[in-house]
């Protein structure tokens, strides 16, 4: 249904073809541009994101329920370990583990080998127990750097089948063995410290003197040496911990040939980082039963739900064939949180508006918002909403699209629309930017990828409940 709305006031736009400079930029009165005011009823729903490819420089571990949606979210990760390039150990009679002198015909042995998970934030219940499992990776299937990696990936996959745990941990986030002097220190990090079995650290010892070459680059250490880690809530339901680093530490004691009755402690650390794969794997309870809430819609991230939105492209250009659409705003408007919990999640701070048919594409090739078929939103705290203000390009795209595709393929419109079913729709994601600004102080994105934080909001909308797109029109007299 059409509202009209009254006539905007705008500035009068003029130019002028004489040779009077007096005259220049003013149009004859005969050519005044009129502008005209509509609002047109859009259709949005909820529709669930497969294909959300994991980006982050950090994980998260845990499970926790959305108070709002009363839905689990549950995260494990997996991590490769990065090795400096040819990296060095003392000369295996050097080594000292137990107080005794190694021989070249033995085994090495360490003293102990463990995983820290550093984190510096959580969600939940900081007493709450949470039951860990440390699965070695397999190295038959080896997690690839040129690969693409989705929050849905099922990581399990990645380990041999049948495998033990390696190690299992009961943590909770706030970690009452440290003294709370030590916590409250400022160069203290939260972790998660898990003993591995000495016999694993021996292992990555004795490789290294039988095949040093094995240590050249995290590349072979990664399909020699180490594969990683499977990290996995095994119980627990309540807290969530934000991964920033993970460590590997194998310490062993060595002495000094100078002075043999000299022993020194030492390290090994291999950490994961930017340089090695990191990927995070989120499962959600139920999410079919909020996408199918015809009463509202959701922006959920990282593992989540979208919103789709359709457009009245014909409704819009009825009765404007000759128009041009100045402006075409739409406003996805933010139902206020139902509930008090402190733990419900964030708000996301960003969304991208983009075409259908391109919200795989988009995210994989790493492209930026063109303002025709994508277009980024921020979060106004005042208005409790999302607004993209000009939507017009997008319009006018999609019309000349099926008129163009419908005369080349001799379709009809109605069997050109059914071969093309999203050719007006689009689906608003949550996001997480990084802009640049230049030395003239105007600023520019310089990548947009999925929002890797727990978000969750409920819009206003739904199949039962269409929302307005104000349509600016603008035409000669």
């Amino acid at each position: 249904m059409r509202h009209y709305l009254a006539l905007l006031l705008l500035p009068l736009l003029y130019v002028s073809c004489t040779e009077d400079t007096q005259n220049i930029g003013i149009f004859p009165v005969a050519d005044d541009i009129a502008n005209s005011n509509a609002l047109f009823n859009v259709y949005t729903r909820s529709t669930l994101l497969d294909s959300v490819l994991y980006r982050g420089t950090y994980n998260y571990l845990g499970c926790i329920r959305d108070p709002e949606t009363d839905v689990d979210i549950r995260a494990n990760f997996a991590a490769q370990f990065h090795t400096f390039e040819n990296y060095r150990f003392p000369q295996r009679h050097l080594l000292f583990p137990d107080c005794q002198k190694t021989h070249d015909s033995e085994p090495v042995k360490c003293d102990s080998i463990e995983l820290r998970l550093y984190y510096t934030g959580y969600l939940g219940d900081p007493n709450n127990p949470m039951k860990l499992e440390v699965y070695p990776l397999s190295f038959n299937k080896i997690i690839e750097e040129d690969s693409l990696y989705y929050v849905n990936t099922n990581l399990e996959e990645y380990v041999d089948a049948g495998t033990a745990p390696i190690a299992t941990k009961v943590f909770t986030a706030v970690d009452y063995s440290v003294s709370e002097n030590v916590r409250e220190d400022d160069k203290y990090t939260n972790n998660i410290r898990i003993m591995l079995p000495r016999e694993y650290g021996d292992k990555l010892l004795n490789t290294y003197y039988e095949h040093p070459e094995y240590y050249r680059n995290s590349y072979t250490f990664i399909r020699k040496v180490c594969p990683g880690f499977y990290f996995k809530i095994k119980n627990g339901t309540g807290t969530m911990v934000n991964v920033d680093v993970s460590t590997l530490n194998l310490f062993f004691t060595y002495y000094d040939e100078e002075k043999p009755d000299s022993t020194y402690g030492s390290i090994c650390r291999f950490a994961a980082t930017p340089e090695v794969i990191q990927t995070t794997q989120f499962t959600n309870g139920d999410l079919q039963d909020l996408a199918d809430d015809e009463d509202c819609t959701y922006l959920k991230s990282p593992a989540g739900i979208g919103t789709e939105v359709t457009l009245p492209i014909h409704e819009i250009y009825e009765g404007h064939m000759a128009d041009s659409i100045s402006k075409a705003q739409l406003t996805l408007q933010r139902y206020n949180n139902s509930s008090k919990d402190d733990n419900t999640l964030s708000i996301p701070e960003y969304v991208v508006l983009i075409r259908k048919d391109d919200a795989v594409s988009f995210f994989r090739d790493k492209k930026l918002p063109d303002n025709q078929t994508s277009f980024i939103a921020s979060f106004s705290k005042t208005f409790n909403s999302y607004t993209f203000e000009n939507l017009g390009r997008f319009l006018t795209y999609c019309r000349y699209e099926r008129e163009k595709g419908v005369q080349e393929s001799g379709l009809s419109p109605e069997a050109w629309e059914a071969a093309h079913p999203n050719w007006n729709k689009m689906v608003a994601i949550p996001v997480s930017v990084v802009k640049t600004t230049d030395s003239y102080g105007s600023t520019a994105y310089a990548s947009v990828s999925h929002n890797m934080a727990l978000s969750s909001t409920r819009l206003v909308g739904g199949p039962n409940t269409p929302i307005k797109m104000q349509v600016l029109y603008s035409r000669f007299k």
